[in-house]
């Protein structure tokens, strides 16, 4: 059985490999260089003291996967929306893993006071990302046209987005 939860200081390892292999094999992600697992213990601290969901996925002690969301722009405004990252290991790709985590991270986000997620995915081609979030409830709003060079080709970015809870029909608290 597959147990989605809160990350901990000791899967940090385990995320850094599985975005490691993102970066170096994927379009998901813009990223050139595979961070440090230093790199990743900074940005996941960052997250968290943000008061924001960042959760694994754990089946018989393998971690096969993760997902946070992070202020979607840092400027105050933007306090109610988030950017939504979602990766898998190779190995639990295809068996719903990336819907579960996914539905994890917007009802976590939203107990958080998240009115929107918003998932900016790279590259148009990219059916797996794209399919998740769609039968995740997003619903599909632009492509920036070929704004990342990766692998030596032009790269689209797709945006998504998915209204949490009351979205914008009320003001926030």
């Amino acid at each position: 059985m597959t147990l989605i939860r809160p990350s901990r200081d000791e899967d940090v390892a385990a995320i850094t490999a599985i975005y490691a292999h993102h970066v170096l094999h994927g379009t998901g992600t813009f990223e050139t260089e595979p961070p440090t697992a230093g790199d990743i213990a900074t940005r996941r601290a960052d997250v968290l003291s943000k008061k924001l969901p960042y959760l694994v996925a754990e089946r018989e002690g393998e971690l096969l996967g993760f997902a946070y969301c992070n202020w979607f722009k840092p400027r105050p405004a933007y306090r109610f929306s988030a950017e939504d990252s979602i990766y898998l290991a190779e190995n639990a790709r295809g068996q719903g893993l990336g819907a579960k985590l996914l539905a994890a991270l917007a009802q976590a986000a939203e107990t958080v006071g998240v009115r929107k997620l918003i998932a900016v995915i790279g590259d148009s081609a990219n059916a797996g990302s794209i399919g998740v979030h769609r039968a995740q409830g997003f619903s599909h709003v632009g492509v920036l046209k070929d704004c990342g060079w990766k692998f030596g080709e032009w790269r689209d970015v797709v945006l998504m987005e998915k209204v949490l809870g009351e979205g914008s029909s009320t003001k926030p608290e």
